[in-house]
């Protein structure tokens, strides 16, 4: 292009002229097609007219500087802004306005009502898009009040989490297992929902006196004696052991009534059912996982039970309400035959207390006789004294109220009343026999490695098993006696009293509890035995010797117990008498 200028300067300028004349084409071309908002042209500003650049003489031509005397569009000063843009501007700052106004009444906790606008009037276009935008907000819903707060009582959420995590776990396997065991569980739903009510109770009234809480607690104390007589009518129950678990642990609701120490009661009461749940993971740990399962659910129960007394009632329940405790309860039962009539009114004109003969007056006469008393009293003479007379010694014997005699012998009568129909049965593979006395004849055959033998209330017999049995078991049994080949898992002795047992071939475990006076004879075979004790005395193991005669050994009974830095040391202390 310089190179054509140079060579033709006429066509150079001619050429500069062409290209003005195209730059006001276009302008006016712009302003003709400026954009239409709401179907409405846009009015635009009377703007000044482009600067035309000026023509360069011909005199003055100089080919070498005709670079520099081309325009420069790139240094022209910017444009104003068009009417157009100044209209999309105040249209978008109504549309803002109205935005915020929706979103306070959207935000607002009650509907309020739109003010006025205060802006110019929008084109009619826009005011018929608000018109369509009002109704579609007002007639939005209005938020949902926010859910009530949870109960302010952390102690009555805290018992409703043990309900429903492993007591709920404990009550679905429950019903699983099916039979006495789902029929002893909904006696403990009743009373865990009765001790509920109680504790959330606490929390809206003060402590009442003592009568009101026995009468306040009466529903619990009736659960627990239901849960434990069902054990006691399903002593022949497959399940006895799931039962007596419940029924040894359940006394732990009774922590409301325990002051200072309500958290270490439970684990005891824990402590007691774990007997019977051990029971429980022996006997079913190979066959049925859902026992275990349940047995564990249980015992979880009651050790978050300790961990949420400790947390809330550390030294006794807590009762954190101002009200008066409700009258609700049952008022006591009227005596037999009805309220007793109302006493006879007195007469008061019968009286007659200026009388003479009254009694009290001729009392009060003799009394202030004063040292003229004595004088009615009557002499004793020697002779009827008994030390100075012996033959008045020689009188019948002091009077005895036969009474004594038959009122003795009518309290030991009822003993002998309750005494039960002795028992010796086999109910599938477990074999019963109960209330057997003096009877040294028992005998247990054809059992086989999956049986069960249980001895209860026995006084004075003798049992013999021939064959191997899975568990044998002495409940409250007195004087009695046990010969047995072989057990596959242990023989225990509860409750007892002076029992033996011997063994000819092979026992794994020994156990006894709250047992005083236990002989043990064990044989070459069972030498490798385990014996666990507790609360028990006189035990003795007698070993074999192999003259045939037996080495007696006394289990230990005593022990001494150090601290060694932060554990305990314990060992057995050796008779010296």
């Amino acid at each position: 292009m310089f190179s054509c200028c140079r060579s033709n300067p006429k066509a150079g300028k001619k050429e500069r002229e062409k290209r003005s004349a195209e730059e006001e084409n276009g302008g006016q071309a712009t302003e003709k097609e400026e954009p239409q908002l709401n179907g409405k042209p846009g009015t635009p500003k009377e703007e000044p007219e482009p600067v035309k650049p000026e023509k360069e003489p011909l005199e003055a031509h100089n080919p070498e500087d005709e670079p520099s005397t081309q325009p420069n569009t790139d240094n022209e000063p910017e444009a104003k802004p068009s009417a157009a843009v100044d209209h999309l501007e105040s249209i978008c700052e109504r549309l803002e306005t109205l935005v915020d106004r929706l979103e306070r009444t959207l935000t607002a906790p009650q509907p309020i009502e739109l003010p006025t606008p205060t802006l110019p009037p929008p084109p009619a276009e826009e005011e018929a898009e608000v018109e369509e935008a009002l109704p579609v907000f007002e007639k939005a819903e209005t938020p949902p009040p926010p859910p009530s707060p949870p109960s302010s009582n952390m102690s009555v959420a805290g018992f409703e989490d043990i309900v429903a995590g492993p007591l709920s776990q404990y009550l679905t396997l429950s019903a699983k297992i099916g039979g006495d065991v789902a029929q002893h569980a909904e006696l403990v739903r009743s009373a865990f929902g009765s001790q509920l009510q109680y504790v959330t109770l606490a929390t809206q009234i003060a402590q009442p006196a003592q009568p009101k809480q026995a009468e306040l607690l009466k529903p619990t104390s009736t659960q627990i004696s239901a849960i434990q007589d069902f054990r006691e009518k399903h002593r022949s129950s497959p399940f006895f052991n799931h039962l007596s678990a419940i029924s040894e642990s359940i006394p732990a609701l009774g922590w409301v009534c325990v002051e200072k120490t309500p958290g270490p009661y439970v684990k005891e009461m824990n402590d007691a059912g774990q007997f019977y749940t051990n029971r429980v993971l022996k006997e079913w740990k190979e066959k049925d996982v859902t026992h275990v399962e349940w047995a564990r659910a249980w015992v979880q129960t009651l050790t978050e039970l300790q961990a949420y007394i400790r947390q809330y009632h550390t030294t006794g329940l807590v009762w954190s309400g101002k009200g008066a405790a409700p009258a609700g309860g049952a008022p006591p039962p009227p005596p037999p035959g009805g309220l007793p009539p109302p006493p006879p009114m007195l007469d008061l004109s019968a009286l007659k207390l200026d009388s003479a003969g009254d009694d009290r007056s001729a009392l009060f006469a003799q009394i202030n006789q004063g040292a003229d008393i004595t004088k009615g009293l009557k002499k004793v003479t020697g002779d009827m004294q008994t030390h100075k007379n012996p033959s008045l010694r020689t009188g019948p014997a002091p009077f005895k109220s036969p009474a004594q005699s038959g009122g003795s012998k009518a309290v030991a009568a009822p003993p002998a009343a309750q005494a039960k129909a002795p028992v010796f049965e086999r109910d599938g593979k477990k074999w019963i026999i109960e209330y057997q006395k003096n009877n040294t004849g028992l005998l247990v055959e054809n059992a086989e490695m999956n049986n069960v033998v249980y001895v209860f209330r026995c006084e004075g017999s003798t049992l013999t098993v021939k064959g191997k049995v899975n568990n044998i078991v002495f409940d409250s049994c007195k004087k009695c006696s046990l010969l047995f080949d072989s057990v596959v898992a242990s023989v225990e002795f509860v409750n007892c009293q002076s029992v033996q047992m011997q063994v000819l071939g092979s026992v794994p475990t020994v156990s006894i509890d709250k047992t005083d006076g236990c002989q043990m004879y064990l044989s070459k075979d069972s030498l490798g035995v385990e014996i666990v004790n507790s609360k028990s005395s006189e035990m003795n193991i007698l070993l074999p010797d192999d003259s045939g005669d037996y080495t007696e050994l006394a289990l230990p009974e005593q022990y001494k117990t150090t601290i060694a830095g932060k554990t305990l040391k314990t060992v057995c202390v050796d008779s010296l008498g």
